[in-house]
């Protein structure tokens, strides 16, 4: 016999559990479909450094996730960027904003901990794990026909809205037909937890070179989240050396901004690719996240851009009425256009443009630079930044759930 619902999620990693939250408090019929069995968190909850954005950190808070953190968030006080053989620098104090902090670093394992224990809160959600997505069948009686399989074989489950929030490689994407623009960057990012000689004080440092981003991030561990780009073909002799050689190029890569740099821990790869879905939504199903669009990690907003996605959708859903309309999958698909657009535009257009090794380029980044730090147009990246841009989802503005 098939199970029904009205919103099944395909997809228990960030956004996918983030959307599960937030539809609990609607009463509507959701499940949650997981590879990782119970007791076992997803790949994607690492060791990797997370930046909150301001509206992503309202949101979590009023959702009752950012309460379940075992370790402090890291609050960013104050960004300064800069880049290697220009002159000029961005610096930028939250206080000058009347704001408290920009956003706020967290662990993501720390956040799949805290997002597991506030799933477990959800007497109502129906968790199919762990279970694997292999397909979509057709539309009966406003139901989408999902094939899925799981160690006792093979079975139909149905949604009026089925969510693909599995990330970057999205099966569901591939069922739907949508096809995918890509774009290698022909870059690795390269994160860690570094140990400075002076403790963080709020500061996220941010050094651009051609081979790409070098970032220090303040935790609340007392730590650093080090984040640093570097050529593809450069990748593996990367990896390969010892901790004093690896902190040797990051002090090279960051400069003294933390003092000497003393100890990290181990280090993972991530290969740099944007992948855009064509389109959104097909028939009553929809793409959340990396799913939708996996961004460059340029100005951290990949998983804040994620957020405002199932937050929009959970708006919707919120006015009742038919869970996978065409209306409403319309509605969803204007919403996220602005947002979308300029998130996309801003972090592949400055990736392309600060790894430019063309002298040419030099003096008009340098003078992007200084024209940023000395007229309004700092405002506008602030607010971009802090994830107020296009239409904010509700949350995300600080207003009750």
């Amino acid at each position: 016999m098939s199970e029904r619902h009205d919103v099944l999620i395909v997809g228990g990693g960030l956004v996918g559990a983030s959307l599960a939250i937030a539809l609990d408090r609607l009463g509507r019929d959701v499940a949650l479909l997981e590879a990782s069995p119970a007791g076992a968190l997803p790949a994607v909850f690492d060791q990797r450094n997370l930046s909150f954005a301001a509206a992503t950190v309202n949101a979590l808070t009023a959702l009752g996730v950012m309460q379940k953190l075992e370790g402090p968030p890291g609050p960013i006080t104050r960004i300064h960027v800069s880049r290697a053989g220009d002159f000029g620098r961005v610096q930028m104090h939250a206080a000058d904003y009347d704001r408290p902090w920009f956003g706020q670093v967290v662990v993501a394992r720390d956040f799949g901990n805290a997002l597991e224990a506030r799933l477990q809160e959800l007497p109502r959600l129906c968790r199919y794990r762990p279970l694997r997505f292999l397909g979509l069948g057709p539309v009966v009686d406003g139901y989408r026909q999902v094939q899925v399989a799981d160690a006792d074989g093979e079975r139909t489950l149905q949604a009026r809205l089925v969510v693909g929030a599995d990330g970057t490689q999205s099966a569901v994407r591939q069922a739907l037909g949508i096809p995918a623009e890509r774009h290698d960057f022909q870059q690795t990012l390269f994160v860690a937890r570094v140990r400075g000689q002076r403790a963080p004080d709020g500061t996220a440092w941010e050094r651009f070179t051609d081979t790409g981003p070098t970032a220090l991030l303040p935790r609340g561990d007392r730590h650093f989240g080090v984040v640093h780009g570097v050529a593809r073909d450069q990748a593996e002799a990367v990896m390969a050396l010892d901790e004093a050689a690896w902190l040797q190029r990051l002090q090279s890569a960051i400069g003294w901004r933390a003092g000497r740099l003393l100890a990290s821990g181990p280090r993972s790869a991530y290969p740099l690719v944007q992948v855009l879905a064509q389109a959104l939504a097909g028939e009553r199903a929809v793409l959340l996240g990396n799913a939708a669009q996996t961004i460059h990690p340029l100005g951290a907003q990949g998983f804040n851009l994620g957020l405002r996605d199932a937050l929009t959708l959970a708006e919707l859903l919120e006015e009742g009425g038919d869970a996978g309309s065409d209306a409403l999958l319309r509605a969803y698909v204007d919403r996220r256009d602005e947002d979308r657009r300029q998130t996309i535009a801003f972090s592949g257009g400055l990736a392309r443009l600060t790894s430019n090794p063309s002298p040419l380029l030099r003096p008009l980044r340098s003078l992007g630079l200084v024209a940023t730090q000395a007229t309004g147009l700092q405002s506008m990246l602030v607010g971009g930044a802090m994830g107020f841009r296009g239409q904010v989802p509700r949350l995300c503005r600080g207003e009750a759930a």
